[in-house]
Formats: C-alpha cells, sequence, structure tokens
C-alpha cells in the first residue's frame, strides 16, 4: 500500500471510531468574560471604532484571548440585520452586550431583559423604552447618549452657513429607513428657517447607487448639502464624500470619518472616543456594578473639523474666522 493511501486510511479511522480521542476535535469554550459587540457599520468602516473598544477594554485589564473574549458582528449599514445578529449573540450567553447604534441598542434590548447591555444611541434612551430615567435607568441597559441634545442639528447648519456665508439653499442626503436618519429629518425644517435656509430632501435607499442622486442634486442647483449620519451612509462615506467634490459642493458631515474619508467639515462627536468610553462601561458592568444603577452619559465633547485641501479642490474660500473656530484643521 502507498504511503499517501494509508495516511487517508488512517486520518479516516480517527473520524469514525469511537474509541479514538477527539479532544483536538472539541470545540474550546471561549475565554469569559464573553463580550457580545453590534457594530451597525461594516467591518472595514467600523475598523476604528472597535480598534479604540478594544483599547478601552486593554487599558482596564481585559485583553482578548488572555482573560477576555470578544465576538463581534456587523450590520453593513443594514438596519434590518440587528435583530438577527442580536438573537446570535444572546445565543451565545454573553456576560454582556456592547450596542453602537439606536438599531442596535432597539434589537439588543429585544432580544433579551436578563443580559446586562451597554449601548450607543442618538435618541434619548428614555424615549426609546431603553430606561426609566436618565439618571437611574433602571433596567439592563445603559451607556451614552451619543448627540444628546437636539440642537446639534441646527448646530451643524449654522457652521454650514458660516462657511459659505452665501448660503440660502441646502441638499439634504438621508436614508428614510435609517432610524438615525428618520431622528434627524423632523429637525430641520424648523432648524432651517430659523437660519433662514430652504432645504430640500434626498433620500438613499441604495448607497451603490449614488449616481442618480448626484443627478437628482444637480437639476435642484443645492448650493451646499446636509449629510445624514446614520449606518447606512456612515458606512458608504468614501463614495458620498467623493460625490460632493465631483458636484463641487461643501458638505456637512455628523462625523470626522466623513472628512478624513474627502469630506469638507463635520461637526459631532468622536466615535472612536465613545467606543473607549463604552469600554469603561462595560468593564464597570463586568466587576460587578448593575446597568439600572449607571446614569446614561453624554458626549465628553464636539468637535468641528475642516479640510481645506478638500476647499481648494471644490473651490471654496473658507474664511480665517470660520477656521478659527475649528478643533482640528486637516490642510
Amino acid at each position: 500500500m502507498r504511503r499517501r493511501a494509508f495516511i487517508t486510511l488512517v486520518g479516516g479511522a480517527v473520524g469514525a471510531s469511537p474509541l479514538w480521542p477527539r479532544a483536538g476535535l472539541a470545540q474550546q469554550s471561549p475565554v469569559r468574560p464573553l463580550i457580545g459587540v453590534l457594530s451597525p457599520l461594516s467591518a472595514t468602516a467600523a475598523a476604528r471604532n472597535t480598534a479604540a473598544f478594544r483599547s478601552g477594554l486593554r487599558d482596564l485589564g481585559y485583553v482578548e484571548g488572555r482573560n477576555a473574549t470578544l465576538e463581534i458582528r456587523y450590520g453593513d449599514g443594514v438596519a434590518e440585520r440587528m435583530a438577527p445578529l442580536a438573537g446570535e449573540l444572546v445565543a451565545l450567553k454573553p456576560d454582556v452586550l456592547f450596542a453602537g447604534s439606536k438599531s442596535g441598542a432597539m434589537a439588543a434590548h429585544g432580544a433579551t431583559k436578563t443580559v446586562p447591555i451597554v449601548v450607543i444611541t442618538p435618541e434619548n434612551p428614555v424615549t426609546l423604552g431603553l430606561a426609566s430615567s436618565i439618571a437611574k435607568p433602571g433596567g439592563n441597559v445603559t451607556g451614552s447618549w451619543l448627540l444628546g441634545d437636539d440642537a446639534l442639528v441646527g448646530k451643524r447648519l449654522e457652521f454650514l452657513r458660516l462657511a459659505v456665508p452665501s448660503l440660502s439653499r441646502v441638499g439634504v442626503l438621508v436614508n428614510p429607513d435609517d432610524p438615525t436618519d428618520a431622528l434627524t429629518v423632523p429637525q430641520l425644517p424648523a432648524v432651517a428657517r430659523a437660519l433662514g435656509l430652504a432645504v430640500q430632501l434626498f433620500e438613499v435607499r441604495d448607497v451603490t447607487k449614488l449616481d442618480p442622486i448626484a443627478a437628482q442634486v444637480e437639476r435642484a442647483d443645492v448650493q451646499a448639502l446636509f449629510i445624514g449620519q446614520g449606518p447606512a451612509l456612515n458606512s458608504a462615506r468614501v463614495d458620498i464624500a467623493a460625490m460632493a467634490a465631483r458636484l463641487r459642493l461643501p458638505a456637512m458631515y455628523g462625523f470626522r470619518e466623513f472628512v478624513e474619508a474627502g469630506g469638507l467639515m463635520s461637526y459631532g462627536p468622536n466615535l472612536p472616543e465613545a467606543y473607549r468610553h463604552s469600554a469603561r462601561l462595560v468593564a464597570r458592568v463586568l466587576k460587578g456594578e448593575r446597568p439600572a444603577d449607571l446614569p446614561i452619559e453624554l458626549p465628553i465633547r464636539y468637535e468641528l473639523v475642516i479640510n481645506l485641501k478638500v476647499a481648494k479642490v471644490i473651490g471654496v474660500a473658507i474664511s480665517d474666522s470660520f477656521i478659527l473656530l475649528a478643533d482640528e484643521v486637516i490642510e
């Protein structure tokens, strides 16, 4: 018998014999604690956030693979994926769940009322039914109310007008099926009127089909863009920033990641910082504190980021006085 055939037979015997040791085939139990992570983005788009979360845990003594396990599920910008992914994580019997979006928070809360949950959500957790109050949530959910202030939408529009003093017509790109963008849309008319701006909505349900949207924006003859900040648009931030650049339109975004991807400017909380902060809340839960007793927290700070390289490309002159307002300038 040839050696290769003999090895094949022996390999088959290992798999078939009930007397052969099966230790090498057994699935090892995960290192505890097991932390379930529900991200609304793709793995690529979420890379910096998850790295910040891991770093925050590591700083507090939880090292993945050594004394903790992270099970991460990615929604790829599709809100409808959150519920089944939350169910997958709950089935693993995690010690704590972390959800980084409104859709993820709602899905996690719908999947379990017993596993502790730490969330980042753009909407008031009390309004969402995730907590009884901000100071004392009372259930199995705590975390951060990421946007915190309804005036944030107005502040973004105000900064956009300061950057473009002649601004009167703004195109608003949102995904109406995204819970975060759905929160933003009702706030826009009153805020825009107060600033003397007219807004026109453009619905982006499929981020892989931006060319028809670009054509609509061009025909509408708007002078600037306001981009929704839901996970669906965030996942496509490179393509959206490129579209705004092709149209030579100044655009305001909710997160600095858009600006680093080629957008003009953003105003909002620092997402990696929020994820790192969430790691601290997760660690407190793992050490025995109850979400019911941990107050919902607001972002530490908001930041205005401006990309002057993009301003030059699209032909927008940004005044020195506006640049002085920025927390960071990319040149």
